[in-house]
């Protein structure tokens, strides 16, 4: 039997007005993240704990920040070094949801493959039986993978899919809710073609899960306003979340604002802006300018 926590989880998800915080930066773009943030590369030690150590308490600082709660944002998406840290003393995702009523997501991918047939699948998920473990035991809600798509090669494009459905299908088998992001690239010369391809495959796909495996998708904002129409009121879709993808926070809410029943879910848009640098309150009144606008981009469409 379901918990109330889980149906109460479940309904935000599905039904509250807002958006998903993406604060799940890997390895790979962590360093750029915290350059943008006004953290230097020599302030930390080169080696993962101490780079990871920097970019915990840049999450830590937007995750108790005042304005970082659950009116305007349905959920937060955290990398796995986040989950087993802990936040004003409780584990991160217990203080998410406990604390502030925001939905806790885990990302799951261990990065990308080389590029081959104009796309780069997910390497082999090694640890997907552990994360999902630590997902079960820290109330995690559900999990995000990300791969990526350069050229509408037909080939490519269908595999990228199925590989993130074979997975989605393994997460939601232990009980979790998966985010299948098969990113766009925002400048291929081929994204709108790349778009119709991506459109077919997701609904083939979407048409062969079983009643009870519902997902999300995190997409690329479409070139055509509201192309992804069809997958968005598919019955086995909680949310079609967009993602920014380079775009700055405000070209990316302005496509947002186009799509009728889209979400943000922004990364480098959401932290746009902030520095190590700034007072508190300067700090809070930045964030609360981020959120607004992109919970205004994500609620004025619906």
């Amino acid at each position: 039997m379901a918990t109330l926590t889980y149906e109460r989880q479940l309904d935000k998800i599905k039904n509250a007005p807002g958006f998903i915080a993406a604060l799940d930066q890997s390895g790979g773009s962590t360093p750029k993240a915290l350059r943008l943030y006004g953290v230097p590369d020599n302030w930390y030690v080169k080696d993962e704990k101490s780079m990871f150590d920097q970019m915990h308490m840049m999450r830590e600082r937007i995750i108790t920040s005042q304005e970082f709660k659950g009116d305007r944002i349905l959920a937060a998406i955290l990398f796995e070094d986040t989950v087993h840290r802990e936040i004003k003393g409780m584990p991160a995702a217990k203080y998410l949801w406990e604390e502030k009523g925001i939905v806790p997501i885990v990302k799951i991918d261990q990065g990308l493959e080389n590029e081959n047939n104009g796309v780069q699948l997910m390497k082999p998920m090694t640890k997907l039986g552990d994360i999902l473990k630590v997902a079960q035991d820290n109330g995690i809600f559900g999990t995000k993978a990300r791969s990526f798509i350069k050229l509408a090669n037909h080939q490519g494009i269908n595999e990228n899919v199925r590989q993130q459905f074979k997975i989605g299908k393994t997460v939601c088998a232990a009980g979790l809710h998966p985010i299948l992001e098969p990113e766009i690239d925002i400048s291929s010369r081929e994204k709108v073609e790349a778009e119709g391809i991506l459109k077919n495959a997701l609904l083939e796909n979407l048409n062969n899960l079983g009643p009870e495996e519902k997902i999300m998708l995190k997409l690329t904002l479409p070139t055509i306003p509201n192309f992804y129409s069809e997958v968005i009121a598919h019955p086995n879709v909680l949310r079609v979340v967009a993602l920014s993808g380079g775009y700055t926070r405000a070209e990316a809410n302005s496509l947002l604002a186009q799509n009728e029943n889209m979400v943000a879910s922004f990364s480098r848009a959401l932290t746009e802006g902030l520095s190590v640098k700034d007072s508190e309150e300067f700090f809070d009144s930045k964030l609360d300018d981020s959120i607004g606008s992109i919970y205004f981009a994500s609620v004025g469409n619906i």
